[in-house]
């Protein structure tokens, strides 16, 4: 948590309590979790926050590199690279629906010069270990 809070001081930006609050609920998940899963979480202290009130935040944060969408799922999971700039790769068991989480260098390294990412999306599906055997 400390980590997201100084990401949000270096951007300029408020780590205000709901962001802590919804930050807190991505970390707890443990894995990867749905927009309106965090939303039905909220409201027992929020009262009954609106969707966009979620999203703003997934926002927020998938833009600082705190989070990243996992396209397939539609589903959030924080980075477990918080103090490196890095575009991921996720492997996702079909089985179970773990996510691990990877560098992607190998795709940074092969793009053309002066090309300027601004968003990139790999995701691998099969199974891990524990559903294969």
């Amino acid at each position: 948590m400390e980590n997201a809070r100084n990401v949000c001081t270096a951007h300029g930006e408020r780590f205000t309590p709901l962001r802590e609050h919804i930050f807190g609920l991505l970390i707890d998940a443990g894995g990867p979790i749905k927009a309106y899963d965090l939303l039905d979480m909220l409201r027992p202290e929020h009262g009954s926050p609106k969707p966009p009130t979620v999203y703003r935040a997934l926002d927020f944060f998938t833009r600082l590199g705190l989070v990243h969408r996992v396209e397939a799922l539609n589903a959030y999971i924080t980075c477990d690279h918080l103090h490196e700039g890095h575009a991921a790769e996720f492997f996702i068991c079909e089985s179970c629906d773990m996510v691990e989480e990877r560098h992607a260098h190998d795709h940074l390294e092969c793009r053309p010069d002066g090309f300027v990412i601004k968003r990139s999306v790999i995701e691998h599906y099969g199974q891990c270990d524990s559903c294969a055997d």
